[in-house]
């Protein structure tokens, strides 16, 4: 039988070197659920022993159960009949077995059925469907919709909708995009008025809504008519059925068995979730975190789906008398996917781990028993505010630099299949198409950038390369934190350079600014993982040999004082096309 954890030696190497015990302390609240229900832990090592055995039975599941639907799947697609979404026959049987396996509640509170798992797990969860089928992620990774009710809500409406989100008996959508505010959702149009009674209306359109036909929507809306932008939206709740209509479903260039769809609000009854006026500045905004590290898990399982097809296909095929993967430039180009797969999945979770921090914490300072300390009451708040700094570095980096590697992953797989590969004989046209979304939905990987850039200009990524720099390296680990070391400087001078050229420049160079950054940081996560292996030794020689080249590359660009691609504009571009 296929297992996509088993099968992962990567995953499984963070599941043991990870500190997912100090994750664990923060999520449990001193172990109290164990005294209410039967399946939750006494301690940290019961937590991890459960943190393991769901995975492995998620990842049985996506082995042998999810991937051989997924082909069909995509090949079928959705359509709508009566104002309902058809899906491909295989999608309802892989939610069916999601649900029968209680993993659609994941990170949701027992109380309501869930698992109460952190996001690091979720993420690791994410990774595995996604490489078994990307477009079943899209809606298996979109419980963070409950976790928002789950965050925000009243009782009432936590208590109606949780316990159905964990038995999977509903999926949802969160209805934020539309047809003339696509990333600038401060332009939102669609209107929330209130009728005689006080009962919240929904009017207008939305578009490119991911299972836009989910029971349960989470809709944006405009509150407040005579307030621009985004302190004018607020974030309600309302049922697909109460009036909800699809005008049609996009025809998309990959995961096609995920419904995307345009959909049509007529006085469709809401609820209010939290308050006015906090839709996008706190709710939605609060969802960026969850939201951007499920993209880059998703694009790591296609990552990952996409390299083990290219490497079986390696071994096996043989031109000139040997295997393909003996040839030296197939062998460079294997050995550099499964790198990058490597050092993005050790971004992506170092995310995930301090997510789980900042959430824990801020739980407990928003919700819980504050301690009675003062002193210990402000260090508190000034970690939650630490974590906050550095998240706001970290996810965006994320979902940029996975994203950006999926799409490289799976383009070379198809190189390696050579014509095989471009045909649909292969799963591996798929995970090219399937991988060009993640680049684009929940921020675009320039807007990842704005974002990042941000991170590294405030001090934020210095202060993290600095505290690795001052850990101890021995033995064959000396030689790679000295060479690591030694472009810390140049990176400071950088970025020092760039803020006395201001934030147009800054945004101009921004990409080189967080590709250098994020080398830099991929390659301190891999150095710190080569303590625990010789294999992990031999990955972080050969990544830090690749990218110090490329740190030095960008910052002699990034520090050039060139702004020719504004200066000359017109003439790099060239004239407007007229037809």
């Amino acid at each position: 039988m296929a297992n996509f954890l088993a099968d992962n030696s990567d995953i499984l190497f963070h599941l043991e070197h990870t500190d997912l015990a100090r994750i664990a302390d923060c999520l449990e609240d001193s172990y109290a659920d164990a005294e209410k229900f039967d399946y939750a832990p006494a301690n940290a090592a019961e937590a991890i022993e459960d943190y393991k055995r769901v995975l492995n039975v998620l990842g049985e599941l996506a082995g042998d159960f999810i991937d051989p639907r997924a082909e069909d799947n995509d090949r079928t697609g959705n359509r709508i009949e009566n104002n309902r979404v058809v899906r491909p026959v295989g999608m309802d049987e892989d939610l069916e077995a999601l649900a029968q396996a209680d993993l659609m509640g994941f990170t949701l509170p027992r109380k309501y059925g869930g698992l109460n798992f952190p996001n690091l797990i979720y993420t690791m969860a994410t990774e595995i469907v996604s490489r078994a089928d990307a477009a079943l992620m899209n809606i298996f990774g979109l419980q963070g919709i409950a976790e928002t009710i789950n965050a925000f809500a009243s009782d009432e409406i936590k208590d109606e909708y949780l316990p159905k989100f964990c038995e999977g008996q509903v999926t949802g959508a969160m209805v934020l995009t539309e047809p003339d505010a696509g990333s600038d959702l401060q332009a939102i149009k669609l209107k929330a008025t209130q009728d005689e009674n006080g009962q919240w209306l929904l009017n207008g359109v939305k578009r490119f809504i991911t299972n836009g036909c989910g029971e349960v929507l989470l809709v944006l809306a405009r509150s407040e008519p005579d307030r621009a932008g985004g302190l004018g939206l607020s974030l309600f709740i309302c049922n697909f059925s109460d009036g909800v209509k699809l005008r049609r479903l996009e025809d998309k260039l990959g995961i096609h068995a995920s419904p995307t769809c345009e959909m049509q609000f007529d006085d469709v009854p809401a609820r209010l979730i939290g308050e006015r006026q906090r839709g996008l500045v706190t709710y939605v905004m609060a969802l960026m975190n969850g939201a951007r590290i499920g993209i880059a898990a998703q694009s790591l399982g296609i990552a990952q789906a996409a390299y083990q097809a290219a490497r079986a296909y390696a071994a096996s095929r043989r031109q000139f008398e040997v295997a393909i993967e003996k040839l030296p430039a197939v062998a460079d180009m294997l050995a550099k996917m499964n790198m990058d797969i490597q050092a993005a999945r050790a971004l992506a979770y170092e995310s995930a781990f301090h997510v789980d921090l900042e959430n824990s914490l801020l739980k407990k300072l928003e919700f819980g028993e504050e301690p009675q300390d003062k002193t210990l009451r402000k260090q508190m708040r000034q970690d939650a505010r630490k974590l906050k700094r550095v998240n706001s570095l970290l996810t965006p980096m994320a979902k940029y630099i996975c994203s950006e590697m999926c799409n490289r992953v799976a383009y070379d797989s198809i190189q390696v299949h050579g014509g095989s590969g471009f045909m649909r004989d292969y799963p591996v046209e798929r995970y090219a198409r399937d991988a060009r979304i993640t680049t684009i939905y929940e921020g675009t990987s320039q807007l990842q950038i704005v974002a990042a850039v941000r991170g590294v200009m405030s001090g934020t990524a210095q202060k993290r390369f600095d505290g690795f720099a001052q850990r101890e390296y021995d033995g064959d680990l000396a030689p790679l934190a000295q060479k690591l070391a030694e472009v810390l400087p140049l990176f400071a001078q950088t970025t020092a350079f760039v803020k006395e050229q201001g934030t147009e420049y800054m945004d101009l160079h921004g990409r080189q600014i967080v590709d250098a950054a994020t080398d830099i940081y991929m390659a301190y996560l891999l150095l710190n993982q080569a303590r625990h292996s010789q294999e992990k030794l031999t990955v972080a020689d050969r990544y830090i040999l690749e990218v110090l080249p490329r740190v030095k590359y960008n910052c002699e660009l990034i520090t050039s004082g060139d702004r020719t691609s504004l200066d000359c504009f017109e003439t790099l571009a060239g004239p407007v096309p007229t037809e």
